[in-house]
C-alpha cells in the first residue's frame, strides 16, 4: 500500500515525453470561432503571498493577520492582438490582467513592465497594459508602496510584492504563449441580489432626476467576454461587475480571494467538468495517442465502478490498515505535482480561465441583507451608520446570516458564477473592430478642472477625512469616528496634527471634508499617498475599458461612462454607436474612491476617502474626454508625469523566521492530532488532521498546495482529490505562543456533496528552517478514513 505522497522522480522523462507527444496531436476546428477576426491568449498564475503574520490588507485592522489558506489567490490574464499588422508594423495588442489582490500597486506595475520590456522589448508597455484587483480584503498586505497603505503591515513586505510580480509577469507570459487565431463574444445581463448600497444617504444627495434614469441605486450589470480559440474552442471568460470583496470580514485570517475569486473557482471547475464546446483530445489525436487517453479513460472509469462497488465494511478494512506517514523529506516540486489543477493533471489540454473583475464598486457591498446594530438587531441609523451613536455596533449581513461569513461569501460567489454561465453559454454577440488604447499619468493634487459652468477649480493634495476612521458597515473602525461627519473633534485634530498639520489653503480646499490626515502634504520617510496616477482607455473593437486607478461609487461611475459615451459620439460617430463601455476598477495603482460632488458633501466613508476634494470626479471626467477624443481621432497625447518609483525607499519591520522547531523525538510532518482510527463520514462533515510544521513564510509553494485530500483508486495508489484551492478545504497554520519555534498545520476538509464514497486520506506539504540553516522540505498524511453516501 502506497504511504508516501511522492511520485516525481521521473518528472524529466516525464516532460520530455510530454511534449514530443503534443506535437502527434491533429489540431481540431472549432465552428463557432472559424472566422477568426484577433489574436487572442490567455494565462494564470499563482500570486499567493505569505500564509502567516503578514497583515490583511483591506481593512487595516492590526490584529487580522495572515494564519493559512481558504482558496489561493490567482492572476488571470487575457491578450488580445489584430489577427495582421495594419501599418505594416506590429500588431496593436491590448493586456488585461485581473489579480485576486486587494487592488493594483503602482511600485508592482512598474516592475511588471520593467520585466516585459526585458522579454519583449515595447511590445507591453503602459499605454497597452492594465493589471486590476478584485479588492479582496482577505490576501497579505505589504506590497504598495505609499506608507497610508503599509502602517498595518509593519512596512513593506518582499514576499508578497514578489509574489504579485512574478505570478502576473507568468500569466501574462502564458497569455502571450497561448496567442492563437480566435474570436471574442460580448454578453451582458441583471444580476440581482448580489450587491446592494452600503451609503444610501450619500446616494440620495444626487440630484433627484438624475436618479431616476436608473432603476437600482448599484449598477446590477454584469458584463462579460467569451474568448473562443479557432481550434480549441473556449478558452476564457473575462466579466465585470460591481461589489466588494468584504464577504469574508475583518476578523478573517485565512487567505481569501473572497466572492470574485470563488466565482473564478467555480466558474473554471465547472468547465473542467462540463468541457462545454471544447473537442476531445482523444477524438483527435493518433492511434497510439487516442489508446494512451482511452487507457487513462478506463482506468478513471474502473477507480470510480471499483469503488463504488466496494462495501462499507471492506473500506473500514482497507482504512484500518493505513496509518499515519510520519514526516518525511520531499521536494518542493511534489507539492506542486500533487496538486489537483496541477499542469501534469491534464497536460494536452489549454487551460481555461475564468475571470471575475471589479467595476465600480465603490459603494456596493455584497452583506445584502442590510447593516444592523449588534447589541438590539435593530438596523442602524441611516445617516451615519451607528448604534447608539457607536459605529463598532454597526454591522453588514451577509446572504447566509446568521450562518458565518464563509457561507455568506460561497452565495455571493456562487451568484457571480452562475450568471457569468449563463452569459457565456449564451454569448452571440460577436466582438469585431480596430484595437486601440490611449493612456497617460495625470497629477491629482493639482490638477485645473473647467466645470460645465465654466468655473475653473482645482484638485488638492491628498488627504483623507474624519470619517475615513470610522470604516464601513463592511468593517466598522474603532474608538468614537462615526461616518458622516463634516467637523471633526479637537483631540483627533490634535493627534492628527502631530504627523502634519493641513494648511489652511488644504483646509479650504477640501471642504466640507475636515482633514484628519494630512496624506499628500507627509514625505517623512517617503510619500504617504500618491500624487501622480495612471488613467487608461483599452479598445477591442466595440469594447471600450476604462481603467481607473481608484473606486468609483455608483454614480460617479456612471457619469464617467456617459461622459466618455458622449465624447466617443461626438468625435466619432456611428463608429461607436454600439460601444459597450466598461470600468474596470482597482487598475494601475490605488487612490482610494472617487464620489460625485454631491457625496462627497455628505462625507460618509467614501467620501472622507476621496482623496483630490470635491472636484476629484471631475477632474477624472475631465481627463478621460481628453483620451477618448485622442483615440477616435488617432491623435497622440501628452504622457503626463512620470509616478515615482520608491521601491528602493522601501522600509518593512516584519521580522523573518529565525528557526522553526518540534518537540525532541518528533518530525516535521508527523501527525500531531491525527483522524480518529475506524472513522467515517459523510456530506456535511468535517474532518481534521494536525501536523507538526514549519512557517508557510519559509516557501510559499506557489503553483503547490499546502492541503491535500487524496482517495485511494483502485490500484492501491494515492490520487489527489481536494487541495488549498478547493473551496472544501482550509489550511489552518498556528503557533502555541506568539514567538514560540513550533507551529501547527491544521488541514479541515468539509466533505462536499460531490465527493465519491471510498477511502482518503490527508497529506500536508511543508517547509522548515533551523537556525543558521537552509529551507528544507517534507511531507506527512494522516491515517486513512471512509466517505459514504
Amino acid at each position: 500500500m502506497a504511504r508516501s505522497c511522492e511520485s516525481h522522480r521521473r518528472l524529466p522523462l516525464l516532460l520530455m515525453a510530454l511534449v514530443f507527444v503534443v506535437t502527434l496531436i491533429p489540431k481540431p476546428t472549432y465552428g463557432e470561432a472559424s472566422s477568426p477576426n484577433y489574436m487572442i491568449g490567455v494565462g494564470s498564475h499563482d500570486i499567493t503571498g505569505p500564509a502567516a503574520d503578514v497583515n490583511m490588507m483591506g481593512y487595516a485592522n492590526p490584529a487580522q493577520n495572515a494564519a493559512g489558506i481558504h482558496m489561493r489567490l490567482r492572476a488571470r490574464a487575457f491578450i488580445v492582438a489584430e489577427s495582421s499588422s495594419s501599418n505594416g508594423g506590429q500588431q496593436e495588442r491590448v493586456v488585461f490582467v485581473n489579480t485576486d489582490a486587494c487592488m493594483a500597486s503602482t511600485a508592482v506595475t512598474l516592475r511588471v513592465l520593467a520585466r516585459l520590456k526585458d522579454r519583449y522589448g515595447d511590445l507591453y508597455t503602459e499605454k497597452n497594459v492594465a493589471i486590476s484587483g478584485t479588492h479582496t480584503h482577505s490576501g497579505p498586505g505589504g506590497y504598495l508602496q505609499y506608507v497610508l497603505y503599509i502602517v498595518t503591515s509593519l512596512g513593506f513586505v518582499r514576499q508578497s510584492f514578489d509574489a504579485l510580480v512574478n505570478g502576473i509577469e507568468q500569466a501574462i507570459v502564458q497569455a502571450h504563449n497561448n496567442l492563437r487565431p480566435g474570436s471574442i463574444f460580448f454578453n451582458e445581463g441583471e444580476l440581482l441580489e448580489t450587491n446592494i448600497n452600503r451609503s444610501p444617504s450619500a446616494y440620495l444627495n444626487n440630484p433627484a432626476e438624475e436618479r431616476a434614469m436608473y432603476k437600482y441605486d448599484v449598477d446590477k450589470n454584469m458584463s462579460l467576454l467569451k474568448f473562443v480559440d479557432e481550434e480549441w474552442g473556449p478558452v476564457g471568460s473575462f466579466s465585470w461587475f460591481p461589489v466588494h470583496g468584504t464577504a469574508m470580514n475583518r476578523t478573517n485570517e485565512l487567505i481569501s480571494s473572497d466572492n470574485k475569486g470563488a466565482a473564478s473557482r467555480f466558474m473554471e471547475d465547472w468547465f473542467a467538468h462540463s468541457k462545454v464546446g471544447r473537442p476531445s483530445v482523444k477524438d483527435n489525436a493518433s492511434i497510439k495517442l487516442s489508446s494512451l487517453s482511452k487507457q487513462s479513460l478506463r482506468r478513471k472509469s474502473s477507480i470510480l465502478g471499483e469503488l463504488q462497488q466496494v462495501t462499507e465494511e471492506t473500506a473500514h478494512n482497507i482504512a484500518r490498515s493505513i496509518g499515519p506517514s510520519g514526516g518525511m523529506p520531499t521536494t518542493r516540486m511534489a507539492s506542486i505535482m500533487h496538486r489537483v489543477r496541477s499542469v501534469f493533471t491534464n497536460p494536452l489540454d489549454p487551460p481555461f480561465v475564468a475571470a471575475f473583475c471589479q467595476s465600480n464598486e465603490g459603494d456596493n457591498s455584497p452583506n445584502v441583507l442590510g447593516a444592523f446594530c449588534l447589541d438590539s438587531g435593530l438596523p442602524c441609523d441611516f445617516n451615519h451608520s451607528t448604534c447608539n451613536g457607536r459605529n463598532e455596533l454597526c454591522v453588514g449581513r451577509g446572504p447566509a446570516y446568521p450562518e458565518d461569513h464563509f457561507a455568506s461569501t460561497k452565495i455571493i460567489g456562487q451568484r457571480q458564477s452562475d450568471k457569468a454561465i449563463d452569459l457565456f453559454q449564451t454569448a452571440t454577440k460577436k466582438v469585431d473592430g480596430k484595437i486601440n488604447y490611449r493612456q497617460a499619468y495625470v497629477d491629482m493634487s493639482s490638477l485645473g478642472v473647467v466645470l460645465t459652468s465654466g468655473e475653473v477649480v482645482s484638485t488638492c493634495p491628498a488627504a483623507v477625512g474624519f470619517s475615513f476612521a470610522a470604516g464601513t458597515t463592511d468593517g466598522p473602525g474603532a474608538f468614537d469616528f462615526t461616518q458622516g461627519d463634516n467637523k471633526g473633534n479637537l483631540f483627533w485634530r490634535i493627534v492628527g496634527g502631530a504627523l502634519r498639520v493641513p494648511s489652511q489653503e488644504q483646509v479650504n480646499c477640501q471642504q466640507p471634508k475636515p482633514v484628519l490626515i494630512d496624506t499628500g502634504e507627509m514625505f517623512t520617510p517617503y510619500a504617504w499617498a500618491p500624487a501622480v496616477l495612471p488613467i487608461q482607455i483599452l479598445r477591442i473593437g466595440q469594447i471600450i475599458i476604462l481603467s481607473v486607478p481608484g473606486e468609483f461609487t455608483t454614480m460617479a461611475g456612471r457619469r464617467l461612462r456617459q461622459a466618455v459615451r458622449a465624447t466617443l459620439l461626438e468625435k466619432g460617430g456611428s463608429e461607436f454607436q454600439d460601444a459597450h463601455i466598461i470600468i474596470a476598477g482597482l487598475t494601475g495603482s490605488y487612490s482610494q474612491y472617487i464620489t460625485t460632488f454631491e457625496e462627497y458633501e455628505m462625507q460618509r466613508y467614501e467620501g472622507a476617502s476621496t482623496l483630490y476634494g470635491p472636484h476629484t470626479l471631475s477632474g477624472y471626467i475631465q481627463e478621460f474626454e481628453k483620451l477618448a477624443t485622442s483615440l477616435v481621432q488617432d491623435t497622440d497625447i501628452a504622457p503626463g508625469p512620470s509616478p515615482p518609483d520608491l521601491l528602493e525607499k522601501q522600509l518593512g519591520f516584519l521580522p523573518g523566521v529565525v528557526a522553526d522547531g518540534t518537540p525532541s523525538g518528533v518530525d516535521f510532518g508527523d501527525c500531531k492530532d491525527d483522524v480518529p482510527a475506524n472513522s467515517s463520514y459523510k456530506a456535511g462533515d468535517t474532518v481534521h488532521a494536525q501536523f507538526y510544521t514549519g512557517c508557510p513564510r519559509n516557501d510559499l509553494l506557489t503553483e503547490g498546495t499546502y492541503a491535500l485530500v487524496e482517495v485511494l483508486d483502485a490500484t492501491a495508489k494515492w490520487q489527489p482529490a481536494y487541495d488549498d484551492d478547493d473551496w472544501s478545504v482550509k489550511y489552518l497554520w498556528s503557533r502555541p505562543m506568539k514567538y514560540s519555534t513550533y507551529s501547527f498545520g491544521t488541514v479541515e476538509w468539509t466533505v462536499p456533496e460531490s465527493a465519491q464514497p471510498g477511502v482518503y486520506r490527508i497529506c500536508h506539504f511543508g517547509a522548515y528552517k533551523r537556525l543558521f540553516g537552509e529551507v528544507k522540505h517534507f511531507t506527512g498524511t494522516s491515517s486513512a478514513f471512509v466517505v459514504t453516501i
